[in-house]
């Protein structure tokens, strides 16, 4: 299948990968819990022939083609929501109060299900073997790195991803591409405890105030970016949570806070966790208090293959013509996106491309994770058609 046979076939099932995505919607779930959800998929595979393996916690993949040997091509969907009560105003809203698809992983779910269906219709063509890969857990970054722990990647070649986006000023439909050696950046959360000893209110000099020593670790974290980095550096450490004290006369115990570290570059990751550690352990020490810091979740930053992303904008341009661009070519830069996403665990292993699609309409005022975000589900078969085009027209390149 040429790329327009492949764009008619997706339109052609576009009723069906909007009518699952709308099912998939009003089911929304966390974090790698999947009982809804991974039923639903394997049960509409098997409808096409295929066999599900369940991979990791909430996951599972299947494989089609491979009758000529050739290489593997990956393509992988997330499919969990987040905390979310939904506010948008759409017929098909969340059924599970606190829960919402408001980052659009139902739409990747449906795009790859959709993609499905082509591949299987064409495995006869296919110069390898396409392993789709249906994920949990992206929001909290634990579904990716499970899956490749599970032996996702055994003999997988290369890849790619597709993520909805919507409330951003696109075309509607338009694919757009990371550009090669850019992509999105690390999430490091830490968890830093200032013990300290406390008291009166009134008798502060009896006391050791850990909000005092929270406060200027605070600070001096803020500080990095513009005497540690280089200009030129992305690299953001931002305290979202400070926690202490129970009542306003009393000086806390103990001060905590919570915040992630973000970057685009390993080397730089690793460089500020370590200088996150040195100035809470030290600053502390300053005050009279003791500091101890905790990385409690991990994601590397997700970087794009030059080459496999090079070929992927041809592909794409074969698809949608001037409708797929790089990112660079849309804002002029090719600075890191500050997101972070857990693909990063595939991408560090195999090379891997990443592209955007959006869905945002006229009304598409909300961007991601807002209650009352709206992704414009008419050009699904947009992303179904990228799915398997790209992975179809790689495996005939690099047979």
């Amino acid at each position: 299948m040429n790329a327009q046979e492949i764009l008619k076939a997706a339109a052609a099932i576009q009723p069906e990968i909007q009518a699952n995505r709308r099912e998939l919607h009003k089911h929304p779930e966390l974090g790698l819990d999947m009982v809804y959800t991974k039923p639903f998929v394997a049960g509409k595979l098997r409808e096409m022939g295929y066999e599900p393996v369940d991979c990791g916690e909430g996951g599972l993949y299947v494989t089609v083609g491979g009758k000529k040997g050739g290489k593997c091509f990956l393509i992988r969907a997330d499919m969990d929501a987040l905390p979310v009560d939904e506010e948008a105003d759409v017929d098909f809203k969340s059924e599970n109060p606190g829960k919402m698809h408001a980052c659009g992983h139902d739409t990747h779910t449906a795009m790859l299900l959709g993609a499905a269906k082509i591949l299987k219709d064409a495995e006869d063509e296919l110069e390898g073997t396409v392993k789709l890969m249906f994920q949990p857990g992206e929001e909290t970054l634990q579904g990716a790195i499970a899956m490749v722990e599970a032996g996702v990647l055994d003999g997988v070649d290369a890849g790619m991803m597709i993520h909805a986006m919507t409330g951003m000023p696109m075309p509607k439909g338009m694919m757009v591409l990371l550009d090669g050696g850019s992509g999105m950046a690390s999430c490091d959360q830490y968890k830093i405890t200032v013990q300290g000893k406390g008291g009166h209110g009134a008798m502060p000099h009896l006391t050791i105030d850990p909000i005092t020593a929270a406060a200027h670790i605070h600070v001096a974290l803020a500080e990095i970016h513009s005497r540690e980095l280089e200009s030129t550096t992305f690299g953001v450490i931002t305290s979202g949570m400070f926690h202490a004290g129970v009542a306003p006369n009393v000086i806390a115990d103990v001060a905590e806070m919570e915040g992630t570290i973000r970057t685009g570059d390993p080397k730089v990751e690793e460089m500020l966790m370590t200088r996150v550690r040195e100035i809470a352990e030290t600053v502390a020490k300053a005050y009279r208090c003791e500091a101890k810091v905790e990385f409690v979740k991990h994601c590397p930053p997700m970087i794009a293959d030059v080459a496999v992303t090079e070929a992927a904008l041809s592909y794409m341009q074969e698809l949608l013509g001037q409708g797929a661009q790089k990112m660079s070519t849309l804002t002029g830069s090719t600075k890191v996106a500050g997101g972070s996403e857990d693909f990063a665990f595939v991408s560090a292993k195999v090379p891997c491309t990443a592209m955007m699609l959006s869905m945002a309409g006229a009304d598409s005022k909300y961007p991601q994770h807002h209650p009352k975000a709206v992704f414009e589900d008419d050009v699904l078969f947009h992303g179904s058609a990228a799915y398997a085009h790209v992975a179809m027209r790689w495996l005939a390149d690099n047979k």
